[in-house]
Parts: C-alpha cells; sequence; structure tokens
C-alpha cells in the first residue's frame, strides 16, 4: 500500500499546490455556471447562441492553453534547476506564441463566425427559432472578440507563476476577475442599478471586462515583485531566445499545440455531432457541460499538480522520486475524483431545473450529467497520465494519445452514429464517453513503460 499512497509530508506539499488551483478553477466555473444560469434565464434561443460560440471559444481558449504548454515544461524544469535565464526565455516564447495564435483565431472568427455557429443549428422535436439562435450567437462573438488579447497574456503570466512555484496570486486573480465578471453580468443582462437590459450582450461585456482585470493583476503583480519573481527581471530588455532553447520547444511544443487545438475542435465536433439530433440537445449539452465542468475540476486541479510536481523532480534529476511520487499522484487523483463523482450524481437531477428551458431539455441535460459522472475515475486516470507523459516532454506521444484518439477514435464514432443511425442523443453519448476506457488501458501502458523520465533542461540556455 505505501507504494501507492505517501505520508503525511507529500500530501502537505500536494495540497499546497493542489488547492489554490483547486479553489480558483471551482470559483471561476462555479461563475461560469451562475452565467450560464443568467443567460438561461433569457429563453433556450439565447442560451444555445451563447453555447454554441462558447464552444468556438473554447478552441481558442485550449490553443492557447496548448501554445504556451510546449515552453511551460521547459519553464518548471528550469525553475527545479534554478536556471533564472531559461525562464526569461521561455516567458518571451509564450509571448511570442500567443500572438500569433490571437491574430489567427481572430481573423477566422471575423471572416467565418457566421458559418461556424450555423454548423451547430439543426431543426429538432420542439421546432425552436434557429435565425433568432443565429442572431444571438453572432452577436455575442462579436462582442467576445475583444477578450482573445487580454485572456492570452494572462494566461502566460499565471502559467508561468504556477510553474515557478507561485499559485496563490493566479487564484487571487482569478477570484477577482470572477466577482467583477458576475456582478457585471447581473447589472449588464437584465438591466440593474439603472443600466439598459442588454442581454448577450452584456454577458459578454462582463467577460470582457473580467478578463482585463485578471490580466492587469497578474502582470502587475510580477513586474512589482522582482525581488522575487527575479526572472522578471530584464524580460524586455531582449526579445532574444536561444536558437537552441527555440528548437526544443518547438519541436516539444508543436505537438502540445497542435493537440490542445485538434482536441478542442474534436470536442466541439462531438457537440455538432450530438445537434444533429435538434437545437435542445445543444441545450441540454450546454448545461450538462456547464455543471461537469464545476465537478471536472477535481482532476483538471490534480492534472495540473502532477505536470508541476514532476517536472521539478525531474528538473532535478530526481528520477526514481518523481516515479514514486507519480504513482500515489495518480492514485489520489483516481479517489477524489470518485468521490466528486458521486456527488455529481446527486445533485443531477436538480440543477437543470433553474433554467429556464423546456422540460424535455431539463431531463436530457440529467441524463447527461449522471453518464459523466460514472465517468469521472476513467478521466481522472486518463488526465494524470497525460500530464506525467507532458511533464516528461513526451509530447508527440500525449498528441497521439489525447488529440489522435478523439479524432480517430471518437469523432469518427460519433460521425458514424449521428450520420448514418437513428441512435438516439443518450445512447450514443455513453457509447462516445466509454471509449475513454481504452484510452485508459492506453494511459496505463505508456505510463509503465517509464519513457517520459527525462531531464529536458540540460544545455539548452
Amino acid at each position: 500500500m505505501r507504494r501507492f499512497f505517501g505520508d503525511r509530508a507529500f500530501y502537505r506539499k500536494v495540497f499546497a499546490i493542489m488547492l489554490p488551483i483547486l479553489i480558483q478553477n471551482v470559483i471561476t466555473n462555479g461563475v461560469s455556471l451562475l452565467d450560464n444560469i443568467m443567460v438561461g434565464r433569457l429563453g433556450t434561443e439565447p442560451m444555445s447562441g451563447v453555447a454554441i460560440v462558447n464552444q468556438l471559444m473554447f478552441v481558442f481558449n485550449l490553443c492557447i492553453f496548448g501554445g504556451i504548454s510546449g515552453a511551460g515544461i521547459f519553464t518548471t524544469q528550469f525553475y527545479g534547476s534554478g536556471d533564472e535565464a531559461g525562464i526569461r526565455h521561455t516567458v518571451r516564447m509564450k509571448l511570442y506564441i500567443v500572438m500569433v495564435s490571437v491574430i489567427v483565431f481572430f481573423t477566422v472568427f471575423l471572416l467565418f463566425g457566421e458559418r461556424l455557429v450555423e454548423l451547430f443549428l439543426h431543426e429538432g422535436e420542439e421546432n425552436l427559432n434557429l435565425a433568432l439562435t443565429l442572431n444571438y450567437g453572432m452577436e455575442y462573438l462579436a462582442w467576445m472578440l475583444a477578450s482573445m488579447l487580454p485572456f492570452a497574456i494572462s494566461q502566460v503570466y499565471a502559467s508561468t507563476l504556477r510553474e515557478t512555484g507561485e499559485t496563490f496570486v493566479p487564484m487571487i486573480s482569478g477570484i477577482i476577475a470572477i466577482v467583477v465578471n458576475l456582478g457585471l453580468n447581473y447589472v449588464f443582462i437584465f438591466g440593474k442599478l439603472g443600466m439598459p437590459a442588454m442581454g448577450v450582450a452584456g454577458a459578454a461585456i462582463g467577460t470582457i471586462t473580467a478578463k482585463v482585470v485578471e490580466c492587469a493583476i497578474v502582470v502587475l503583480w510580477t513586474h512589482l515583485h522582482t525581488a522575487r519573481f527575479t526572472y522578471a527581471k530584464g524580460l524586455f530588455a531582449s526579445a532574444k531566445v536561444p536558437q537552441k532553447l527555440l528548437k526544443s520547444i518547438s519541436v516539444k511544443g508543436l505537438p502540445l499545440l497542435l493537440n490542445e487545438m485538434l482536441w478542442a475542435s474534436g470536442m466541439t465536433m462531438l457537440n455538432q455531432c450530438y445537434s444533429v439530433r435538434g437545437l435542445e440537445v445543444v441545450s441540454a449539452v450546454n448545461i450538462s457541460s456547464t455543471v461537469s465542468n464545476l465537478f471536472f475540476c477535481s482532476f483538471f486541479a490534480m492534472g495540473a499538480t502532477v505536470s508541476i510536481i514532476i517536472g521539478q523532480l525531474l528538473g532535478a534529476e530526481k528520477f526514481e522520486q518523481a516515479v514514486d511520487e507519480d504513482r500515489k499522484l495518480i492514485t489520489l487523483s483516481v479517489l477524489l475524483c470518485s468521490a466528486v463523482g458521486v456527488i455529481m450524481a446527486v445533485v443531477a437531477p436538480f440543477i437543470p431545473q433553474i433554467y429556464n428551458t423546456t422540460d424535455s431539455v431539463k431531463l436530457l441535460a440529467c441524463d447527461l450529467l449522471l453518464v459523466s459522472s460514472a465517468m469521472m475515475p476513467v478521466d481522472a486516470f486518463t488526465n494524470a497520465s497525460y500530464f506525467t507523459l507532458r511533464s516528461g516532454g513526451k509530447t508527440f506521444i500525449t498528441f497521439l494519445f489525447d488529440s489522435g484518439f478523439v479524432w480517430c477514435v471518437c469523432v469518427t464514432t460519433a460521425l458514424v452514429l449521428s450520420r448514418l443511425t437513428n441512435i438516439s442523443i443518450i445512447p450514443m453519448f455513453i457509447i462516445i464517453r466509454a471509449l475513454d476506457i481504452i484510452k485508459c488501458v492506453i494511459g496505463y501502458i505508456l505510463i509503465k513503460k517509464r519513457k517520459w523520465v527525462n531531464n529536458l533542461t540540460v544545455n539548452q540556455a
């Protein structure tokens, strides 16, 4: 049993890193749920339009996450080896990556946004207004374009702070931004405190303002505390990134960038397949995914913790300790998320009732939540496996393991079921989600092979 469970010192270290990340994610997703409920009070069409655009923004968000993750692997290991110049170079690289990503996605959404939204609009059993849903979606998208740059920059700084052991400041910035978002959404969506009721545009304005606030906090905090975050000194004195490190980050980071972009687009494609069964399915999936994300925070936080702890141990060349602690971290993740899955199943029948939508949408959302709750232990294991492999620089393997599996197995199956059969949404959803059991087995085999046990930072900067 000692192989799978650590001592008190181990769990103190784990929870010191994990809890701030978990709290920030819970608050973020909790407020996203409240925002979703606020928009849901406007009706099914506004909620569906906003949900479709959020699916598109989800691809952008994860592209930013994937783009900086490759450099983040090196940041963590440079920090473990005490190389401040190396950290400085990785931050510059992150900034280059996000700037290019913002320009590309901004252009795509500006030129092809309407076509992308229309892909999700299909007639269902309740004859909801597709044209009205499209109008709400395009109105929301037009505003949300302004949120892309502050979000990208805040992710560069927040990820670097976490990778260098500072998880509290990103948590506080996230909490403040969330309070701003929630308050402004309430005022602007429903027209409180003398403001006009702006509906979905009000929701977008609240979100944009919150992202600007979060960006300002992490940037200013970092540069006003250079005695502590010494890598910030001279960060912009040069734009140079050593050629060898640039090549290494590109080799390791490109698969991660492609992985996150393809995984996010794969998940969006899955939702598009579900939407073929009608617009009410779009609403139900939106409710289910928003609620699920609140509970998924448990394995997302554990995944980030795995990445930080294992990355630092590998950078310090404590390889056997990395293997031992990784096994214990995966065990903790599975047990913790199993308990969270039980709680999720208990509340599943109640949360959809809050929404101003039809009874069939509420019932469908409840069933989707129950399926997701049953898959929590599997999700926990595959997520921890992914971050273990990534912390050791096995980014091409993680590319195949994550987005490769989604597109080749999950999306292919969903396309067949949605286009070539009349199977209803719940059996289709169960089949697609159950495919992750295969991924779980693959993850176990890859972890056991120990190919991820590497120090990537030797002679890089």
